[in-house]
């Protein structure tokens, strides 16, 4: 009998993708069905120009239209386009010299996305700041992209200063001159110029920087458009970070079409109130990582009705044939699922539509079938194709690949190779491992090296590895990506301590706070007495113990639940974390918590104390007991279960306030959508 290798194991437990629509239904094979809906193509052309260009076109056509629409703003596409305008002709005021980036530190909302196209507008290059990441980690990024410019806003502007010590010119969009012209500035900016550079998680330790072509972006918005059917009728969630990748897909895929853009931010509302903004919008369009997917989806009861949804994409982790039960169990027939491949450097590469028709009957969903312009290959060990049915690296050969890594030529020589045959399109490998199927249908099959997908997000293990062996008081250290109950990805750090006690966790997660961005913190810290090796002396992963859900060891003594409030809150964690048992004065987030689990614990004491609790008063108030004693007080006070979705007054306070700093709105607007 012949024992069968790994690769045709795991290939036995992928996707026997197959379905049962009818040939004269929109289907055309499995993972080919498209939308049918009315939509202007984006032709093939119109990708040699800029995005102002395209967008001015758009504003042109429909200048009324509801470009716009967030908690606090609205803005239609001519007064989008007349604040970007101000924030270009300030910029050409302000900083006419030179052609280094721009960096925006802004929060998710409108006015980062005036700014963005009001770099852009100014022939620049934007640079997007999570003003949520450590400062250490958004400093590095402003040295290593030599930024000129730092665009803010008064909310930010404090950590603004603080992290240009006055060596950078800043501009607070809040404070612009109504003299500022709303005028276009009709530059001529090439296809080939960089629109933007997102920073991701690198091996050497530190972030590493991508930019992207006026062109690139362009094209990948073309596909997309002519694949989902993208029209001015559609209404487009945007819950993905500005500094994530997939996000420009959102933000151009609508405004360089004439529809509509909602942007929310979940770590702030919550999935409770991402459900009402969606029905309440009438969004047709939901796109976000399966990890966010996932989460919002489980809060979702069956009474929930969302029946404009037509499209539903999902990109940047595998998606699970579990989770097209859960698109299954909540939207429409009508309603389509999308799984999309891609990379910050090649943009989308594969995609794989399917239906509530489309048989499921493996573990993942296939990432699917070739779109326009971008060639997979799946590389062997010598470099060579390798055949159908066969595992090899995932390679992308396409003219519309980034130019590289601006700081890291080594790198760029290492990533993106010319074309063996001679061809003048480069070929950029992913580091994804990949397999064919006869039908031309591709398969995920994980990782070459050891980057992880955490919430949609690159991670280089090695960068937190090195930064806890900055630690005096580790001697080796392993960071590796775990599955958890749900399904979902999560960071555990295995530490060998050197001395006895070891460090505590708290003091593990307090040193790497300060330099990682929140998804790149590992939910669980392991204390070993060595780490396991192969026989030949590389580290065995394969051997780590896996977190046992034994509540970890911590500065605070064990203290058990005294009150029947605190038990609830405490079997509601429980579940929430995987946890045997927590205490009343354990920190959730030390106990592993990170955004989503935190937004769920939310919802579910939210809901199960019949409470308005705020995500905001949770990172406040992150114990059991502090948490017993807000839920007490909002008790006493008589507040009512939940917050209204939206703020009459907080609203048209807020467009006064811009009217009155000569920022282009429109209440009316805001007033018809209600």
């Amino acid at each position: 009998m012949r024992i069968l290798s790994h690769g045709e194991r795991r290939m036995n437990r992928m996707i026997n993708h197959k379905t049962d629509t009818p040939s004269s239904q929109k289907s055309v094979g499995s993972g080919r069905i498209r939308p049918t809906n009315p939509f202007i193509q984006f032709k093939k052309e119109e990708v040699e120009q800029s995005i102002p260009t395209r967008f001015e076109q758009q504003v042109r056509q429909y200048p009324d239209r509801m470009a716009i629409k967030s908690r606090d703003h609205t803005f239609t596409y001519e007064s989008l386009n007349q604040a970007a305008n101000r924030v270009a002709w300030a910029i050409c005021d302000r900083h006419s010299h030179g052609h280094d980036p721009i960096a925006l530190l802004l929060e998710h909302d409108a006015p980062a996305l005036i700014a963005m196209l009001g770099v852009l507008k100014a022939g620049r290059i934007y640079v997007p700041l999570d003003p949520g990441y450590p400062p250490e980690r958004l400093s590095y990024i402003l040295e290593n992209c030599q930024v000129g410019l730092i665009v803010t806003n008064s909310k930010n502007l404090s950590l603004a200063k603080k992290l240009t010590q006055d060596a950078l010119t800043l501009l607070n969009i809040d404070d612009f001159s109504t003299s500022l012209s709303t005028e276009n500035l009709d530059l001529k900016i090439s296809p080939d110029s960089v629109t933007h550079i997102l920073y991701t998680s690198g091996s050497t330790g530190k972030p590493k920087g991508v930019p992207q072509l006026h062109r690139n972006v362009l094209h990948e918005i073309m596909n997309y458009t002519n694949a989902a059917h993208l029209s001015t009728e559609d209404r487009m969630l945007l819950v993905s970070s500005f500094s994530f990748g997939d996000s420009v897909r959102t933000i151009y895929g609508a405004l360089l079409n004439g529809a509509s853009l909602f942007p929310l931010n979940i770590k702030e509302e919550g999935f409770v109130s991402l459900s009402d903004w969606m029905i309440e919008q009438e969004i047709t369009i939901y796109r976000s990582v399966p990890t966010v997917f996932r989460h919002f989806a489980r809060t979702l009861s069956r009474k929930m009705d969302f029946p404009v949804i037509r499209l539903i994409y999902l990109a940047g982790e595998p998606v699970y044939r579990r989770d097209v039960m859960l698109y299954r169990d909540h939207f429409s027939s009508d309603c389509i699922l999308v799984n999309g491949l891609g990379s910050i450097e090649s943009l989308t590469y594969r995609w794989y539509f399917l239906d509530k028709n489309v048989h499921i009957t493996g573990t993942n969903v296939p990432v699917g079938f070739a779109i326009d312009d971008m060639e997979v290959q799946l590389l062997g060990d010598n470099g060579k194709e390798v055949g159908v049915n066969e595992i090899g690296e995932i390679a992308v050969k396409s003219r519309y690949l980034s130019p590289g890594y601006g700081q890291n030529p080594d790198l760029t020589r290492q990533k993106f190779r010319p074309d063996p045959k001679g061809g003048d399109e480069p070929i950029y490998l992913t580091g994804d491992l990949g397999l064919l199927l006869p039908d031309e249908c591709l398969v995920h099959m994980g990782r070459k090296d050891f980057q992880v997908k955490i919430r949609g997000y690159r991670v280089e293990t090695a960068e937190i590895e090195m930064l806890l062996m900055e630690l005096d008081t580790v001697k080796e250290t392993v960071v590796v990506a775990r599955t958890d109950a749900s399904g979902d990805k999560y960071l555990s750090a295995y530490v060998v301590p050197i001395g006895d006690p070891g460090p505590a966790v708290g003091e593990l997660r307090s040193f790497l706070e300060g330099q990682l961005p929140e998804y790149m913190m590992p939910s669980t810290f392991v204390l070993l007495d060595a780490i396991p090796l192969t026989p030949n002396g590389k580290v065995d992963r394969q051997a780590l113990p896996a977190p046992d859900g034994t509540r970890p060891l911590s500065d605070n003594a064990f203290a058990a639940p005294g009150t029947p409030l605190e038990e609830r809150i405490a079997d509601i964690w429980v579940k929430v974390l995987g946890l045997d048992q927590v205490g009343v004065q354990d920190n959730f987030f030390e106990l592993g918590g990170h955004s989503l689990s935190a937004i769920q614990a939310v919802s579910r004491m939210s809901e199960a104390f019949q409470v308005a609790l705020s995500l905001s008063s949770f990172f406040e108030t992150p114990t059991i007991a502090q948490l017993s004693r807000k839920i007490e007080s909002i008790r006493s006070e008589g507040a009512g279960p939940r917050p209204p979705a939206l703020s009459r007054v907080r609203r048209d306070s807020h467009h006064a306030k811009l009217s009155s700093q000569g920022v282009p709105v429109s209440i009316e607007d805001t007033q018809n959508e209600e």
